[in-house]
């Protein structure tokens, strides 16, 4: 007997913009272009601060750059500067840690807009376990297939689909709950 389960929801387009396929030959300018935003958003998204998103984008592209002959060859290289990202803000975040508590206003800074909505998704969102989190951002913001989510965040198929499966049902409790 089959359950009747909504299908995801999917962001609005103007935050999934078309995934381009790899192309060996690309130089690193026009690739930045097309993909530094999303990254970043991805990466605020997973991290729930802007600024550390930023410059967590900003070091990841500066990494793909230097190693570009590399990178530009992978059938993901979005998915690869996204990890890095990645990388490098949870190691930011546990030497922070180390040296002291972060405050609250630095770790989620307001993201006051016009849309309740968005605004009721992005709390559901950073309410998520980071993991869960992680996951739904590369598979709907990032629109990775579940293969390519779980190459980027090093785990097998099942954990992706299970995190996700979790993520989406908390962030359906959570919405509901606001509703």
């Amino acid at each position: 007997m089959g359950r009747n389960v909504a299908p995801p929801a999917r962001p609005p387009d103007d935050l999934v913009p078309a995934r381009p396929r790899p192309e060996p030959d690309l130089p690193f300018e026009p690739f930045y272009r097309a993909h530094v935003d999303r990254v970043h958003r991805a990466l605020a998204l997973a991290t729930g601060d802007v600024g550390l998103a930023r410059e967590a984008a900003d070091e990841a592209m500066a990494r793909a750059y230097a190693r570009w002959d590399q990178v530009r060859r992978l059938d993901n290289p979005a998915g690869w500067v996204f990890r890095v990202g990645l990388n490098w803000a949870t190691s930011w975040w546990r030497k922070v840690r180390r040296e002291r508590p972060p405050a609250a206003e630095e770790r989620h800074p307001s993201q006051a807009g016009p849309d309740p909505a968005a605004l009721a998704a992005r709390s559901a969102l950073d309410g998520l376990p980071t993991a869960q989190r992680t996951v739904i951002v590369c598979r709907i913001l990032l629109d990775l297939s579940t293969a390519e989510t779980a190459a980027v965040l090093d785990l097998t198929e099942g954990t992706v689909k299970s995190r996700l499966s979790r993520g989406l049902a908390g962030l359906r409790a959570a919405l509901a709950e606001k509703e």
